[in-house]
């Protein structure tokens, strides 16, 4: 009798981000789970309490909690959370350091254990992080990629639903650049149940939702005072996974390897791709107008200056 493989997905960091990644995983029914991390026992408690709560989703499944790196062996996907986030009095090369010396030792892992793996990145400062992530791996550009692009959209798709009283299901948007502040959303390719966001939405008000989006990430670190957030973006990167996992040909913006495509270069920033079993499978070249492709480069711009920031301590 064959005996089918089930998948699994490892998550190398167990604080907020990596412990809801893997909890949407294995609630998902999508593979088998392994949470890693540094700190001898946590990662083993989250994973024993997530356990004993499938018998109540009827998904079934395994979660184990590891603290060494190696246990990222036979993952088919790997979701990296594990990082410093930044904090008052660091700038953003002391961010980098700290970063880069965490990443490294994971991609190196998964590079000897996990040849096989496809990688999501969710580490800040998270172009960058991926970008060392694939340079330290040597894997094909197809599997490596960052989280921002979902996050992103799934943000400015969220703050119109709200603004508009409609699910959020019914709102695709796409944002693309750096995740930050240098991030692009496109108004022009945003609409409801097709209906164009211009037809529904003051043009005024929708530069304040653009500008909402681009702060994001902030509006939440400012009302939890002593931290960040991290149910959408480990769900964003859940869904990455998904789509890998399940061949879905989803075209989704993600953070990938551009080689000249929107006029960039060896750095990883968000544009539109088709996800699938293959990973990155293509990049969809959006035609954008000239203030749209200024604002890209400028967020390209940023990204390289922040590579050439790791260049100079020691990439």
């Amino acid at each position: 009798m064959e005996v089918a493989v089930k998948n699994k997905v490892a998550v190398i960091g167990a604080g907020n981000v990596g412990a809801s990644a893997a909890l949407y995983v294995a609630q998902r029914g999508l593979a088998d789970v392994t949470l890693i991390d540094i700190v001898e026992g946590m990662p083993q408690g989250k994973a024993l309490d997530m356990r004993q709560t499938t018998p109540l989703w009827h998904t079934g499944g395994s979660i184990e909690g590891a603290n060494d790196l190696a246990a990222v062996k036979g993952a088919n996907v790997v979701i990296m959370t594990a990082g410093f986030p930044r904090k008052p009095g660091m700038s953003r090369t002391d961010l980098l350091k700290a970063n880069m010396d965490i990443i490294r030792p994971a991609a190196e892992a998964v590079k000897m254990h996990a040849p096989e793996a496809y990688v999501v990145v969710v580490t800040n400062p998270l172009d960058v992080m991926t970008w060392l992530f694939w340079k330290t791996t040597g894997f094909p550009k197809n599997r490596v990629m960052g989280m921002a692009g979902i996050l992103d959209s799934t943000r400015f798709r969220t703050f119109i639903a709200m603004e508009l009283g409609v699910s959020g299901g019914d709102v695709s948007a796409m944002v693309l650049g750096g995740h930050g502040d240098s991030m692009v959303p496109l108004p022009r390719y945003t609409t409801v149940g097709g209906v164009p966001i211009s037809e529904l939405i003051p043009a005024k008000r929708i530069e304040e939702i653009v500008q909402r989006t681009r702060d994001g990430g902030a509006e939440i670190v400012k009302l939890l005072k002593t931290g960040s957030a991290y149910y959408a973006p480990a769900m964003s990167a859940v869904d990455m996974a998904a789509a890998i996992l399940t061949d879905q040909k989803r075209l989704v913006p993600c953070s990938v390897l551009l080689e000249g495509e929107y006029g960039l270069k060896d750095l990883f920033v968000g544009v539109p791709v088709i996800i699938g079993g293959r990973g990155v499978e293509k990049i969809i070249e959006m035609k954008l107008d000239q203030g749209e492709l200024d604002a890209l480069h400028k967020s390209g711009k940023e990204v390289a200056s922040s590579i050439a920031e790791l260049s100079s301590v020691g990439v």
